[in-house]
């Protein structure tokens, strides 16, 4: 009896210790992500400022400024994701560290977040195939 039972705790510390290193992995693709997005909207940044030093009608302007509180905006969203991020993994170095068990709270931090960045990658990219598309339309 005695060995089923320390086999069993083993393998619920090998469950663990795998849950653990998905969670570190899934934050390190996120770190990767973020970089990703970071760059790209400096490089929407950059075009529009381009295209805004040839084109200088009213109704691009307008546009122009709408695209660019829009990229704004994804610039303060990818910083606090990132915060977020980087506050998850030392949290995660704590736990794997100590050797413990993820909590529920951590899990739900997780989940949170990848609702989160979920929904930034999708809004970021209709943001950039909108502004590329109205680019297409005005040049």
């Amino acid at each position: 009896m005695m060995k089923s039972r320390t086999f069993v705790t083993i393998k619920r510390n090998l469950m663990e210790k795998n849950k653990t290193d998905q969670v570190v992995q899934e934050c390190m693709a996120w770190e990767r992500l973020l970089d990703f997005f970071k760059q790209e909207n400096s490089h929407l940044k950059i075009r529009l400022s381009e295209v805004l030093d040839n084109k200088t009608d009213k109704d691009f302007l307008a546009l122009a400024e709408h695209f660019q509180n829009q990229f704004i905006l994804k610039d303060e969203f990818v910083d606090e994701m990132s915060h977020d991020v980087r506050e998850q993994e030392k949290t995660l170095v704590v736990v794997a560290e100590k050797k413990a068990n993820i909590e529920e709270r951590l899990i739900k931090k997780q989940q949170k977040i990848r609702n989160e960045m979920e929904f930034l990658e999708k809004d970021f990219n209709r943001i950039k195939n909108e502004f590329n598309k109205y680019l297409v339309s005005v040049l």
